[in-house]
C-alpha cells in the first residue's frame, strides 16, 4: 500500500512540486512546520473519543456502573476543545504561510513577466496573463498548506483510528482496511479526467477577464458605436463556453462521489452483519463494537466527501505545475554574458542585410541595408505595413533578430552584444498613444530620470512646452492623471511623454508617429516640443504626416519590406515618378 501511494504521488510530480516550492516556504518555515505539526494532535484526538466509547458502554451500558468511567464525558468535552482550538490556530498559520508565499511567487513572476519581449505580449491576451499570473498563484500557494494540513490531519487521523479499529476487533479492522482502499481507488483517475478541461478552463476563464478589460479600455467606443449587443453578444458566448467546461468537469468527476460513499455503505454493512456475528459467539464486546462503529465512521465520513475535495486539490496542484511552467520560462531577449556596456553613441548605426518576420515565410523585411551618422534626423514612411516600425523596434529589442538574419550594429557593435539594460538607457520613445501609469504628472515624469533635480524636471517641462498648462493646474505637478492618463488630452498626454524622454536625455530618440493622433492646434505645440528634444540627438522618425518630416536630413521610403528611395525631402520631390513625391502630393490634397 505504501509503495502504491508513492508511485501514484510521483507520478502526480506531487513530491517534486512541494520540493520545489519549499524554496519560497523556506523564510517561513517555522510558522509552516507548526502548522503541519499540530495536524497530529488535531487528527489523533478522533481516535481518543472513538476509543472512549468502548470502555463506556461496557461499563455503562453492561455493568450498569458509572463510578469508573465518569471521567470520561468531561474527558471527551475537553479534547474536543483543544481540537477546536488547535484546528483554529492550524488554518490561521497556514493562511498566513500561503498568502505570504503567494505574495513571494506573483512578485518573481511580475518581474519574469516584465522582462518577457513583445512577441509575448503579441500572442498573449491580457485576461490569459491575469488568470496565469494571478489566480494560478493563488490557487497554488493558498492550496499548498491547506491541502497539506488536509493530508496530514487525515493521514494521523487515520492512523489512530485504524490502531482503535485494530484494538477493538483484528477481524472487522481487515474488512475496514479493505473497504478503505476501494473506496480511495476511484481517486488515481481524477487527473487524468480533469487535465485537458482545466487547460480549457483556465484559456476560457482568461477570455473572461480579457472581456472586462476590453470593457474598461474601450468603454467609449462602445458607447459611441452601441456596441452594447456585440459586447454583451461575445460576453455571453465566452460564458456559455465556461458553464461547458464546468458541466463536463461534473461529468467526468461527479461519480466519483456517489460511488465512494456507495462503497463506504457497503463496508460498514459488512462491519454490522459480521460484528453481530463474533457479538454473539462472544469474540467482542459490545462496548468494543460500538467503539469500533464510532471510529468506522470517523474513518469513513471524511472518505465520502473527499471525491469533491480532491478536485480541487488537484487543481491546485495542477495551478502549482502551471506556475512552475512560468517560472522555468526564460526571457527569449537577454543580455549576453560578458556584454558590453554601452556610454553614449560615438559613431552611428547601422542596418546591415537586415530580414524580419513575424510569421514563419511571411517577410516583413527584405534584407535592409542603412547607415545613420550620429546627430542625424532620419525619417522612415511608407504605405502601412510596409516595414517602417518593425525596422525602428529592433533597434531597442523589441523584437530579436533570428540568427543569419543580418545584424543591428550601433559604433560597429551588434546590438546583441550590448548589454540589455544599458541599451535601452541611451534610446528615448515617444510612441504614437503613449502609455502613462496612474498617479501624478511628476511621477510619470521621473519615469524618465527617478533622481532628477527639481531645476532638471523644471527645464524638461519647459522644453516640452507643458509650463504653461502645468501654470493653470491648481496642484501643478502634483495633479492626478488618473489610469493611462484619461483626465489628460492626447497632445497634454504626448508632452508628458516628452518631458520624461528630455529628462532620460538619451542620445537616441525614436518618435513613433508621435504627433499622428494629433489636432492641428495640438500638433503645432507637440511638434514645437519635438524639434527641441531633437536637438543634438540622432533621431529616428516614423510618420505618415509627411508635413513633419521636411526637414529630415535623410527620409527612407519603405514599401513592403524593402527601402525603395532615399533622400531629403526637396530631393525625393524633383524624383520623377517618385513613390515619395506621389505621397506628398496625395496628402496636399
Amino acid at each position: 500500500m505504501f509503495q502504491f501511494i508513492v508511485k501514484k504521488f510521483n507520478s502526480l510530480n506531487i513530491v517534486k512540486n512541494y520540493r520545489r516550492m519549499m524554496v519560497y516556504v523556506r523564510p517561513y518555515w517555522i510558522r509552516a512546520l507548526c502548522a503541519v505539526l499540530i495536524t497530529i494532535p488535531i487528527g489523533s484526538m478522533d481516535a481518543v473519543i472513538a476509543w472512549s466509547l468502548q470502555p463506556y458502554m461496557d461499563v455503562v451500558m453492561v455493568e450498569k456502573s458509572t463510578a469508573a468511567t465518569s471521567y470520561i464525558p468531561l474527558l471527551i468535552i475537553l479534547f474536543s476543545s483543544l481540537q477546536s482550538g488547535l484546528n483554529y490556530t492550524a488554518t490561521y498559520l497556514n493562511t498566513w504561510v500561503g498568502r505570504k508565499i503567494a505574495n513571494d511567487v506573483k512578485m518573481t513572476l511580475f518581474d519574469k513577466l516584465m522582462t518577457f519581449d513583445a512577441n509575448y505580449f503579441d500572442k498573449t491576451n491580457s485576461g490569459e496573463i491575469l488568470m496565469r499570473f494571478n489566480n494560478d498563484v493563488d490557487m497554488a500557494c493558498n492550496g499548498l498548506l491547506s491541502n497539506l494540513k488536509l493530508f496530514t490531519t487525515r493521514v494521523f487521523s487515520s492512523v489512530s483510528l485504524i490502531g482503535v479499529l485494530f484494538y477493538n476487533s483484528w477481524q472487522l479492522a481487515i474488512i475496514a482496511v479493505i473497504v478503505l482502499l476501494g473506496a480511495l481507488y476511484p481517486l488515481t483517475t481524477v487527473r487524468r479526467r480533469i487535465t485537458s478541461i482545466m487547460d480549457k478552463t483556465i484559456f476560457s476563464g482568461g477570455e473572461v477577464m480579457m472581456h472586462y478589460n476590453e470593457t474598461f479600455s474601450g468603454n467609449r467606443i462602445i458607447t459611441s458605436y452601441n456596441l452594447y449587443d456585440y459586447q454583451s453578444k461575445r460576453f455571453r458566448n465566452t460564458l456559455h463556453t465556461v458553464f461547458k467546461l464546468g458541466i463536463k468537469m461534473v461529468q467526468r468527476t461527479g461519480l466519483m462521489s456517489p460511488l465512494m460513499h456507495f462503497i463506504v455503505s457497503l463496508g460498514i454493512a459488512l462491519v454490522i452483519w459480521f460484528g453481530s456475528y463474533l457479538i454473539v459467539h462472544h469474540e467482542i464486546t459490545a462496548g468494543n463494537f460500538v467503539s469500533f462503529i464510532a471510529a468506522l465512521i470517523m474513518l469513513y465520513n471524511p472518505i465520502k466527501a473527499i471525491g469533491n475535495n480532491f478536485n480541487n486539490v488537484q487543481m491546485a496542484l495542477m495551478a502549482m505545475e502551471r506556475v512552475f511552467g512560468l517560472l522555468d520560462k526564460q526571457p527569449a531577449i537577454v543580455s549576453k554574458q560578458n556584454a558590453v556596456k554601452m556610454n553614449g553613441l560615438q559613431n552611428g548605426i547601422e542596418y546591415k542585410d537586415v530580414c524580419f518576420e513575424y510569421v514563419k515565410n511571411r517577410p516583413v523585411l527584405k534584407h535592409v541595408n542603412l547607415k545613420i551618422a550620429k546627430g542625424e534626423t532620419i525619417a522612415f514612411v511608407g504605405n502601412s505595413g510596409g516595414g517602417k516600425s518593425t525596422l525602428v523596434n529592433l533597434l531597442p529589442r523589441f523584437y530579436d533578430l533570428p540568427a543569419n538574419s543580418g545584424a543591428v550594429l550601433i559604433d560597429g557593435v551588434n546590438i546583441k552584444d550590448i548589454d540589455l539594460r544599458s541599451l535601452r538607457d541611451n534610446i528615448s520613445v515617444v510612441f504614437q498613444d503613449n502609455f502613462l501609469f496612474n498617479g501624478t504628472i511628476l511621477e510619470n515624469i521621473l519615469l524618465g530620470n527617478e533622481s532628477a533635480s527639481k531645476e532638471a524636471v523644471e527645464k524638461a517641462v519647459k522644453m516640452a512646452c507643458l509650463d504653461e498648462f502645468i501654470a493653470t493646474l491648481d496642484k501643478g505637478l502634483q495633479t492626478e492623471i488618473g489610469e493611462r492618463g484619461v483626465l489628460l488630452s492626447g497632445g497634454q498626454k504626448q508632452r508628458i511623454a516628452i518631458a520624461r524622454a528630455f529628462l532620460k536625455n538619451a542620445p537616441i530618440v525614436i518618435l513613433d508617429e508621435a504627433t499622428s493622433a494629433l489636432d492641428n492646434k495640438s500638433e503645432a505645440v507637440v511638434q514645437k516640443a519635438i524639434d527641441n528634444l531633437m536637438k543634438d540627438r540622432t533621431v529616428l522618425i516614423i510618420a505618415h504626416r509627411l508635413s513633419t518630416v521636411k526637414n529630415a536630413d535623410k527620409i527612407i521610403v519603405v514599401n513592403y519590406g524593402e527601402i525603395v528611395e532615399v533622400g531629403s525631402h526637396e530631393e525625393l520631390l524633383k524624383k520623377e515618378n517618385g513613390i515619395y513625391a506621389a505621397l506628398y502630393q496625395a496628402q496636399l490634397r
